[in-house]
């Protein structure tokens, strides 16, 4: 706890299993992960609480989780989290995380070459090595993902916990890119399971989808450099 009595949370969902994670280092009170991003069963998650860290139960009854929450445990859950996790470590021993950047990486080059108008929204600054958010000048977003989903591509405009927003990503524009672009965004993520002919599948598939809906619009016809 700080000096001004305010605890310090860290949501590292999104980057357990993806970079090493250490509370000493960051030197939060508390730190939540969720199963089911590093393949554990759904439904189950972790917190980590730092020894003297004052907690509310969130339920009252049995005195399970050190009384801090009542009701039956979740075992097989825990049990599939702690797997995961174990798998996850031994991830990093064996340079899991640089392969999957390594593919990242090939996805991001080849379609900025193929693609006019656009790029990579954070390129350069510290990420996570499975995820790319690419932005393409002059089409909408939520158009290019159905386009790409009915040829057997699934990407999003975004986290899950913001689907069917009608809004700009307030991430995105937080950064500094104007409302069109961030609407024109589209996040790519790998994960273990995927493979290089993944990656070229969607290389093959994202630079047509574009130039499809870039045909159907207006202001692409307009505004785009013309090619002699």
């Amino acid at each position: 706890m700080s000096e001004a009595d305010v605890y310090f949370h860290t949501d590292a969902v999104q980057a357990a299993s993806k970079v090493p994670i250490r509370v000493k280092d960051i030197r939060c009170d508390l730190l939540s992960i969720s199963g089911h991003k590093f393949h554990a069963p759904q439904g189950v998650g972790a917190l980590y609480v730092r020894k003297g860290t004052t907690l509310e139960p969130l339920f009252h009854g049995g005195s399970h989780e050190r009384s801090r929450r009542a009701g039956t445990e979740n075992v097989p859950g825990i049990v599939g989290l702690g797997k995961a996790a174990e798998l996850a470590m031994h991830g990093f021993e064996t340079g899991e995380d640089r392969e999957i950047s390594k593919l990242r990486d090939r996805l991001e080059s080849a379609i900025l070459e193929k693609v006019e108008s656009a790029g990579v929204n954070g390129k350069g600054a510290p990420r996570v090595p499975n995820t790319s958010n690419i932005y393409f000048d002059y089409i909408e977003g939520e158009a290019l993902i159905i386009l790409l989903d009915l040829k057997g591509l699934a990407v999003s405009t975004g986290a899950a916990c913001s689907s069917g927003a009608i809004e700009p990503s307030h991430v995105l524009t937080a950064m500094g890119l104007r409302a069109d672009r961030a609407r024109a965004s589209i996040r790519f993520s790998l994960g273990k399971q995927n493979t290089a002919d993944d990656v070229d599948f969607a290389i093959q598939l994202v630079p047509a989808s574009v130039a499809r809906l870039r045909e159907l619009s207006p202001l692409y016809n307009k505004d785009a450099p013309q090619t002699v």
